[in-house]
């Protein structure tokens, strides 16, 4: 009975596209480990971007000067 726990930052990711992931997902545990796909769980968690951080700045930060240089070009 697999478990998958994929956590994404809270940025727009539509119904469909999590759908997608849920399917494919399932899809590569059946492929890979012969896993039955009625007991296969996948969760999807999304987190604020001000709740992560990469390199000792949150994703909100991170964000934010990407567009302020991408603005700059």
């Amino acid at each position: 009975m697999p478990y998958v726990h994929i956590r994404i930052t809270r940025e727009g990711a539509t119904a469909e596209q999590k759908a997608q992931l849920i399917r494919s997902t399932t899809d590569l545990l059946v492929r890979v480990l012969n896993k039955n796909p009625a007991t296969t769980f996948v969760v999807i968690e999304e987190v604020d971007t001000d709740d992560w951080g990469v390199g000792g700045e949150t994703v909100t930060v991170l964000n934010q000067r990407a567009r302020e240089q991408e603005s700059k070009r």
